[in-house]
């Protein structure tokens, strides 16, 4: 346990580390913790954060930095966060898709650094289908889900069908199966393709796979903004390394998503900060992020992705404050 001279210090530290970027001297630290205190005592004290796996010293100098731990004994149990002081716009209720977009850009021209918002889990539910003729076999299949999101798809037919052949596809899906599951739907004409006319099943069969595939694309996607904003942080662009593997994560999005999805499972705002576990895959990246609802139930996750060295009080205010607007323009919307 560290006593409360020792946690003054690591807390001053941190802060002052987060401000300037620079390892923080026994010198610095004596004025930034306001303790009157001698250099050999600070020195002393921070011997021991560092015996602790709480700090350390980087070869280049005789200052320290925060460890991974460190940061995360700051947030725990050091951190306060004053409430309301960031104000941004509000979210305007409109297509799903856009109002996440504008969520993740938000978060990305708040924080400075990258926005990153999980779209709502959804099961592949239709509202809607139309069937547009491109050309000769080629049709454009127009698929409207429940929450008003639209996915196009084009495919490929062995036979020709007229517009009005699209038109009665159209109405008899719409009228028999709008509200069900692309799954249901599939089992359900294989059973009724008796009642349908062999080249118009052949049709509905083909649209509810692309179906399938588009509405289950869409439920899982990550909306990303502000990637280029690293560029200007110190830590990334001194270090091309760095910069490459967090474009690397950014670009496969699949270990984004996988933290986005166990933060939607946690109430409230949550911090990972890299190195401590394998949830955040390298040292100089932390994720703040929050889940938002629509009409009281949990369906997503946003946050923002910075360098570790990032003023965590500001980016929860943000973070927070945007799952609010998200979940209420989501919940809204007409």
């Amino acid at each position: 346990m560290l006593d409360d001279r020792a946690k003054l210090l690591l807390k001053a530290l941190v802060e002052r580390y987060i401000a300037d970027g620079q390892p923080v001297g026994s010198r610095t630290l004596s004025r930034a913790s306001g303790l009157d205190l001698s250099p050999a005592t600070i020195r002393n004290v921070m011997a021991d954060l560092e015996e602790l796996g709480l700090i350390a010293s980087p070869h280049t100098s005789a200052g320290r930095i925060p460890t991974a731990r460190g940061y995360r004994l700051f947030v725990d149990t050091m951190l306060t966060v004053q409430r309301e002081s960031v104000m941004p716009p509000q979210l305007a209720p409109e297509q799903p898709q856009k109002v996440i977009a504008n969520a993740a850009q938000l978060l990305s021209n708040l924080s400075q650094f990258v926005g990153v918002v999980m779209a709502p889990r959804r099961t592949s539910v239709f509202r809607h289908i139309e069937f547009l003729r491109l050309s000769e076999k080629r049709f454009l299949v127009i698929i409207v889900s429940p929450e008003g999101d639209v996915q196009n798809r084009v495919i490929f037919t062995e036979v020709d069908h007229s517009q009005s052949q699209l038109v009665e596809a159209s109405n008899f899906l719409n009228a028999h199966y709008a509200g069900l599951a692309m799954e249901q739907v599939r089992e359900r004409l294989k059973s009724e393709v008796d009642v349908l006319r062999g080249e118009i099943a052949s049709l509905m069969q083909a649209a509810v796979n692309v179906g399938s595939e588009a509405l289950s694309e869409a439920q899982d996607e990550v909306v990303i903004s502000g990637e280029r904003n690293l560029l200007s942080v110190s830590d990334f662009s001194s270090d091309m390394g760095n910069l490459r593997r967090a474009f690397d994560l950014f670009e496969q999005k699949t270990q984004i998503l996988r933290l986005l999805d166990i933060s939607s499972q946690a109430e409230g705002v949550r911090i990972y900060i890299g190195g401590e576990s394998q949830v955040v895959p390298f040292e100089e990246l932390s994720i703040v992020s929050s889940p938002y609802e629509v009409d009281g139930k949990v369906v997503g996750t946003l946050g923002v992705i910075g360098p570790t060295r990032m003023p965590y009080d500001r980016m929860i205010q943000i973070v927070d404050i945007t799952s609010k607007l998200l979940s209420n323009a989501l919940s809204h919307r007409k």
